[in-house]
């Protein structure tokens, strides 16, 4: 597994998860209304914020293929 994931928190930010996976944030949002990558909504302002084991789980599905 690659050792930058690993040190993430738990819960990461859409930025940071945009980064990671290099894709625009607009479709991480898409990924969440289709139940690709789903988000967990925080607070008042519904904050986007991922799991780190569901970004491994992606990860590891994109590259088994």
């Amino acid at each position: 597994m690659n050792g930058k994931v690993e040190t993430l928190p738990d819960l990461l930010t859409l930025e940071q998860v945009s980064e990671l996976l290099q894709v625009h944030p607009n479709t991480l949002r898409n990924w969440d209304k289709d139940g690709t990558l789903k988000a967990i909504r925080l607070g008042a302002r519904k904050l986007y914020r991922y799991k780190k084991e569901d970004i491994i789980k992606l990860l590891d599905k994109s590259q088994g293929e």
